[in-house]
């Protein structure tokens, strides 16, 4: 079995069941997602991609704030992407948002969506639970639009938090497969370089999240 059909298999494991109350549970520790949408801006007429697209939450409310644009969202669980369908047509969303099951990691898994450049791509609490996380992020800035941007927000190393926290908080975690990447700074700034992009980091609530922003030069 490849990489990317036993990652499918253990996330559909995972949210086979979770998917229905996935949303009630997860807004209060999976901060900073609504801060992420409302820096996103993407221009009227543009193209946006979410990467780990979950139950849909993150596209309904960014589809809802930015009404002249299109949303496009990815998932490697179909068991998320059948409850996110359910909850982006509830939401009167469907000619808006376009849906596809595939792998984040792997760069032509969005070819199907027929658009040459995303104005933004977004991963909102998605690269701590992707084994090949750097790959993903790779994935993302090579289907970016002259302009545009990456938004990344994901659990932080909790450095102005206590240390019990931090460690209660990390073992909790691993027990969903999940895993805050301490070398995310690092990889976005090896991004950056690579692609002519600013970038900008920011830790949020005493460190208990990553937020990131970087914008690729014209």
């Amino acid at each position: 079995m490849s990489e990317a059909a036993e990652t499918a298999r253990l996330m559909d494991t995972i949210y086979r069941h979770q998917r229905h109350f996935y949303d009630l549970t997860r807004k209060f520790y999976l901060l900073g997602r609504d801060h992420l949408i409302e820096q996103l801006d993407p221009p009227a007429g543009g193209a946006v991609l979410e990467l780990g697209c979950g139950t849909g939450r993150n596209l309904i409310a960014a589809a809802k704030r930015y009404p002249q644009v299109r949303f496009y969202g990815l998932d490697i669980s179909q068991h998320m992407l059948d409850t996110a369908a359910t909850n982006i047509s509830r939401a009167g969303l469907s000619d808006r948002i376009s849906l596809i099951q595939g792998d984040a990691a792997n760069v032509s898994a969005t070819d199907a969506f027929e658009v040459s450049g995303f104005d933004r791509v977004f991963y909102a609490y998605t690269l701590s639970m992707i084994p090949i996380w750097r790959e993903a992020l790779g994935a993302g800035a090579a289907k970016l639009a002259e302009g545009g941007q990456i938004h990344v927000v994901d659990f932080g190393q909790q450095g102005q938090l206590p240390v019990w926290f931090r460690k209660v908080l990390f073992k909790w975690l691993q027990s969903f497969h999940v895993t805050p990447r301490a070398d995310l700074k690092r990889e976005l700034e090896k991004i950056s370089e690579q692609t002519v992009s600013d970038l900008m980091f920011q830790p949020l609530y005493r460190g208990y999240t990553d937020y990131a922003e970087l914008v690729k030069c014209r």
